[in-house]
C-alpha cells in the first residue's frame, strides 16, 4: 500500500533523472516532495565567500528545480543545520517517510544517523539508498567476507559481481508535489558571492555535465586509455565535479563504457567505488595513513617548502604548472595530481596530510574519499600494492607527459621561451643561455628547491622505519 506523502532529501545528487531516492519515493508514495538543505555546519566552515563549489551548487539548483517545476513540484530549499531542517520539514509536510541516497563521509554519515533518530521519534521513517557507487556495503568482499584493501582484486571481484541490473537506470517518471513551496534562494542570501566559473568555461548542472559527456563519448572514450596521461592534450572527460555532485549518473556512465567496451575509461570508475569502499569500511584513514605503521614516519617541518610548492615556485616546471593549473582553475589533471603529491611527500618530505588539505580548500571537484586515496596512494600510506619506494621523478614525468612542454608553457610564463631541451629542466643552461632569453634560474625563476636524486635518498631513509611493515 503506497504511503499518501514522502520527501526526497537531495544532497551529492543532483539531478532528477535515474536518481535513486527518487525513484524508491516515486514508486512508494503517492506525494512526492524533493528538498535540498545548504547545511551550515559545512558552509560556516569554508574559508572564502566567493566559493566556486557553493555557486556550482547554487546554479545547479536552479536548473534542478526548474526540471522539478515541469513535473509539477520544484526544489525546497533550506538554509541551516541539516540535522534540524529535514526533521522539521518533514513534520511540516506531514510525510511519512524521508529518502535519500547513502553518503559514505563519516560527518555525512553521523548527519544521517542523527537526522534518522529525529525523524524516528517523529513516527517518520528514513530510507537510505545506493546510488553514487555502483556496488557499496558488503557487495563487494573477499573469499574471507572482508573488505578489500588493494584496487586489482577488488576490480576482479567487482567485474565478477557486475550484473545488467546494476548499471541499470532508476526510474523516475511521475508527478511531483510542493511547487507552491518551492524555490532556490539567491546566491547572496545564503552568505555567498559570485566566482569565475562562467569565465573559466564551467557550466554547471544537469547541461553542463550532458554537454561534457557527449563530447566526451562522441570522440573520445575509446582512445582514453591513450590520451589520458598528457595534460596538454584534450583527452580527458572533465566531468570529475559533475560526479562529485551527481549532476549525472554514474550507473550511465557504467552502462556506456561497457557497451562500448573502454576499459580504460570502466578502470577509472571503478577506482572511484574503490575509494568510496576503502572511506566506508576504514573511516580512520581520515587524518591517519591507512598502513597504520606509516604514521611512524617523522615528516619535515618545512613551511617555506610548503609554500613554495603551493605557489608553483619549486623549480621543478611541472609540478610548478600543475599547482598554477590548480591555484588559477580549481582543478588539476590526474596525472599531475599524482605527481605533485609524490613530490610534495616524497622530494620535499612534508607530510602528504598537508597536501590533501591544500587539495580540499581548492578543488572544484574535491571528494573526501578520491582525494584522501589518491594522497595516501602517492605517500605509499594507503592502498598501493607497490613498494613503498616508488618516487616519482619530476623531470622524467615531465619528459613523457609534457613532451614539447606545451603545458608548462600554458601556466608558467617564464618559460614560454625556454627550448624543448631544456625546458624540462631549464637549471641545466648555461648562465649564457639564461641570459639571452631572459630566464636567470634564482632571479626569474626559481632554482630548483631540492634535488631530486638527494631527496629520493632522504626519502628511503625515512621510509625505512616501515620497511619491515612490507
Amino acid at each position: 500500500m503506497k504511503k499518501e506523502k514522502a520527501l526526497v532529501w537531495f544532497r551529492r545528487d543532483l539531478r532528477d533523472d535515474d536518481h535513486a531516492a527518487l525513484s524508491a519515493a516515486l514508486g512508494e508514495a503517492r506525494q512526492v516532495f524533493c528538498a535540498f538543505v545548504f547545511d551550515s555546519d559545512i558552509l560556516d566552515a569554508l574559508p572564502e565567500r566567493r566559493d566556486r563549489r557553493v555557486e556550482f551548487i547554487h546554479q545547479s539548483l536552479v536548473e534542478l528545480d526548474g526540471a522539478l517545476r515541469a513535473r509539477g513540484g520544484g526544489l525546497i530549499v533550506r538554509h541551516g543545520r541539516a540535522t534540524e531542517e529535514i526533521p522539521a520539514l518533514a513534520g511540516q509536510l506531514g510525510v511519512a517517510a524521508v529518502y535519500a541516497n547513502r553518503d559514505y563521509e563519516p560527518a555525512a554519515k553521523a548527519r544521517d544517523r542523527q537526522v534518522a533518530e529525529s525523524l524516528a521519534s517523529a513516527g517518520i521513517a528514513f530510507h537510505a539508498g545506493k546510488d553514487q557507487v555502483i556496488f557499496d556495503g558488503d557487495e563487494v568482499l573477499t573469499q574471507a567476507g572482508q573488505p578489500f584493501s588493494v584496487f586489482t582484486p577488488y576490480k576482479k571481484a567487482w567485474l565478477r559481481r557486475l550484473g545488467p541490473a546494476d548499471s541499470g537506470a532508476a526510474p523516475c517518471a511521475g508527478p511531483l508535489a510542493g511547487g507552491e513551496l518551492a524555490g532556490v534562494p539567491a546566491l547572496a542570501e545564503i552568505g555567498f558571492e559570485p566566482t569565475d566559473l562562467a569565465e573559466l568555461g564551467i557550466r554547471p548542472g544537469m547541461s553542463g555535465a550532458r554537454a561534457l559527456w557527449d563530447d566526451f563519448r562522441a570522440g573520445r572514450l575509446e582512445r582514453y586509455g591513450q590520451l589520458r596521461d598528457f595534460p596538454a592534450v584534450k583527452g580527458v572527460s572533465y566531468l570529475s565535479v559533475h560526479l562529485r555532485f551527481g549532476t549525472i549518473s554514474i550507473r550511465e556512465l557504467v552502462s556506456t563504457a561497457l557497451a562500448r567496451q573502454a576499459e580504460s575509461w570502466l578502470n577509472e570508475l571503478i577506482w572511484r567505488d574503490f575509494y568510496f569502499m576503502i572511506l566506508d569500511h576504514f573511516p580512520q584513514v581520515v587524518g591517519q595513513a591507512f598502513k597504520p605503521a606509516y604514521d611512524a614516519i617523522a615528516w619535515d617541518d618545512w613551511p617555506e617548502g610548503l609554500a613554495a610548492w603551493c605557489a608553483g615556485r619549486t623549480g621543478y616546471p611541472l609540478v610548478d604548472a600543475a599547482m598554477r593549473q590548480l591555484a588559477h582553475s580549481g582543478w588539476m589533471h590526474n596525472r599531475l595530481r599524482m605527481v605533485v603529491a609524490s613530490f610534495l611527500s616524497k622530494d620535499l618530505g612534508i607530510d602528504w596530510r598537508l597536501g590533501e588539505r591544500y587539495f580540499a580548500e581548492k578543488l572544484n571537484d574535491f571528494d573526501l574519499a578520491a582525494n584522501n586515496g589518491g594522497w595516501q596512494w602517492a605517500a605509499s600510506t594507503g592502498c598501493d600494492a607497490q613498494p613503498w619506494f616508488r618516487i616519482f621523478n619530476p623531470v622524467t614525468q615531465s619528459e613523457k607527459f609534457d613532451p614539447q612542454g606545451k603545458f608548462i608553457r600554458r601556466y608558467v610564463g617564464e618559460l614560454a621561451g625556454v627550448p624543448d631541451k631544456y625546458i624540462h629542466a631549464p637549471w641545466t643552461m648555461s648562465r649564457a643561455e639564461q641570459d639571452s632569453l631572459g630566464v636567470v634560474i634564482g632571479c626569474d625563476y626559481p632554482a630548483p628547491i631540492v634535488d631530486h636524486a638527494t631527496a629520493r635518498q632522504a626519502t628511503l631513509a625515512r621510509y625505512a622505519v616501515v620497511k619491515k611493515a612490507d
